[in-house]
């Protein structure tokens, strides 16, 4: 078993090849280019009989008694228990550099007990940034992503339809003061933190421009001299640096999702020669009561006697093998694979090598 593991591993070898150029834009975030979280409370309308049970949602009440009273309609004292309205969270991205008139997307939710948001429309709502002011006002129909079927006796429920979309559903009212033009320095935050590949764009930066332009501050900032590009606008220097192509250097990383039995794994893994056996162990309770009853015709009573048996089996699994000094995860893999291993065993596999110091790589577990 050992030398067919091995000579599994032989055969399954992976090449290890680099990633490629990548443009400096899929890279790093320049900074303060970025786009501000928005969000609003407002009232879906419309339903189908599946909107909030008032007596359950006060707070849908009381939204739609102020939305009525906003548009002249008197419903103080009055006792209204409609089931087509459900109060929703309204979520938003504002993105960087918008104008007002222009439309954003819209995520809509809702908060009560509301059963779907199918088929319903949004009334007008205000959306505040973190400052409290409002930036867009939002309102639509809303496509929801699920459906729902019932009857008497059963209920059938697919995706989420207490929470849809709106496409271009917002409008900005209000835009964020960012003067991007009077810059002197620009930072540019790498995605993924790493010393060379920040030394990379540096050096890239600088050989376009032909001039020390950019200067590396640590793992996951590079700043840029603006003036020093000589650029009409640092609008014209961030775009023509962000198409700059850069090979990044990426961390050896395995990724197991436990869930769905996904591992997702990089060439860079390496792990050092140890060994690895695996088995699986099957415990079996049966319980078979047995029931004695008492001669005819006489004084006594049914008694129950227990009756347990118990086993305890061991599969054959992979056995002992012998992982060579200096083996990818990738050999690893296929080499399990190729002996029948299940992906929650070589989870479970991965944990241990990496428990014993023999894997080389960050191990990210979800």
């Amino acid at each position: 078993m050992i030398r067919a593991l091995v000579c599994l591993f032989a055969l399954f070898v992976a090449t290890v090849t680099a990633a490629g150029p990548i443009r400096i834009k899929d890279l790093v975030d320049f900074d303060g280019v970025r786009g501000n979280d928005l969000v609003g409370y407002g009232l879906v309308v419309g339903l189908d009989g599946t909107g909030d049970g008032l007596r359950n949602a006060p707070f849908t009440e009381d939204i739609m008694t102020n939305i009525l009273e906003r548009l002249g309609v008197n419903v103080t004292g009055e006792q209204f228990r409609p089931k087509n309205v459900a109060a929703v969270i309204v979520t938003a991205t504002l993105p960087p550099f918008a104008r007002s008139g222009s439309q954003i997307d819209i995520t809509v939710s809702a908060i009560g007990d509301a059963k779907s948001l199918l088929g319903g429309t949004l009334v007008m709502t205000p959306m505040n940034a973190a400052d409290g002011e409002i930036y867009a006002v939002a309102q639509g129909t809303i496509i929801a992503g699920g459906a729902v079927a019932e009857g008497d006796g059963a209920r059938v429920t697919q995706g989420v339809p207490t929470s849809g979309i709106i496409p271009s559903g917002a409008r900005i009212e209000r835009e964020i003061d960012f003067e991007l033009s009077s810059l002197t320095d620009m930072r540019l935050a790498l995605r993924d933190p790493d010393f060379t590949t920040a030394a990379r764009i540096e050096e890239a930066i600088n050989a376009v421009f032909r001039q020390p332009v950019a200067t590396m501050l640590d793992s996951g900032t590079v700043s840029l001299n603006v003036p020093q590009t000589r650029a009409r606008s640092v609008a014209h220097a961030l775009g023509r640096i962000e198409n700059i192509a850069v090979e990044p250097e990426r961390k050896a990383r395995v990724v197991v999702d436990q869930r769905s039995g996904t591992i997702v794994m990089g060439d860079e893994v390496r792990i050092s020669r140890v060994a690895v056996s695996q088995g699986n162990l099957t415990l079996r309770v049966q319980e078979q009561p047995l029931a004695v009853q008492p001669n005819p015709f006489a004084d006594g009573q049914t008694v129950v006697v227990p009756r347990t048996t118990a086993d305890l089996q061991e599969d054959d699994g992979p056995g002992l093998a012998e992982i060579p000094e200096g083996a990818s995860l990738s050999q690893v893999i296929a080499g399990l694979n190729a002996l029948g291993v299940s992906p929650r065993d070589m989870i479970d596999i991965l944990k241990s090598i990496k428990a014993a110091g023999a894997l080389h790589a960050e191990f990210v577990v979800r």
